[in-house]
């Protein structure tokens, strides 16, 4: 057989073989994008059950959304034991994973397991220096632990950082007024007042 006519026929056959895995994977690739809207909707709905359900299957390959989406959807239904497992995998997966991190802290907090907290939220501030949602995490572990000089620094620290924040402002003028000075407590807190009007914690404290 002429030598191009051999090459010829193995580049059709090539082209067969990746026709026909294209043809075998579509179905797939597109079942699997079923399951993602699927699991939405079942979300949307607020249920978080069948919104779970529907990805498990994904998660044994260690598809690394299915297992931080799975986490979350576990940490929805008040499973935090099982969040946990699941972000820590992701963890595993991908240790510069910030959205894994990040996730772990809530079912952590949920527990008020307040020392993985700060863990966690340390060590998404290694990587992300200004990051707001470890910051806030962390403030809140600081009040549960009552490291009120902590606290007073650290959110002090934040104000400058993040001026317009109300919720960075209640945590300085917590930890002020925990540490019994009240004079700067009221003012910062007045100033809570003016970036959240309605601010119960605020109001409350101006109040008595």
């Amino acid at each position: 057989m002429n030598i191009t006519v051999m090459k010829l026929n193995i580049t059709m056959k090539s082209k067969i073989y990746i026709l026909a895995a294209l043809f075998l994977l579509s179905p797939l690739c597109n079942a699997k994008d079923s399951v993602w809207k699927q699991s939405q909707q079942f979300e949307e709905k607020g249920d978080y059950e069948k919104a779970a359900a529907v990805i498990k299957p994904w998660i044994v390959s260690n598809d690394e959304y299915a297992l931080l989406r799975y986490a979350h959807l576990k940490y929805m239904q008040g499973e935090y034991n099982e969040s946990i497992k699941y972000y820590k995998k992701a963890i595993e997966l991908n240790t510069k994973s910030l959205d894994a991190k990040l996730g772990i802290t809530l079912p952590y907090i949920a527990q008020q397991r307040w020392r993985q907290v700060k863990i966690y939220t340390r060590q998404v501030l290694v990587r992300s220096d200004w990051n707001y949602s470890a910051h806030e995490r962390l403030m809140l572990a600081e009040k549960n632990t009552k490291k009120w000089h902590t606290l007073n620094r650290h959110a002090g620290e934040l104000t400058t950082i993040y001026p317009s924040d109300a919720a960075t402002l209640a945590y300085f003028a917590y930890a002020k007024a925990k540490q019994g000075d009240v004079s700067v407590a009221s003012e910062a807190y007045k100033k809570v007042l003016m970036r959240e009007p309605d601010n119960v914690e605020a109001g409350d404290y101006l109040d008595n």
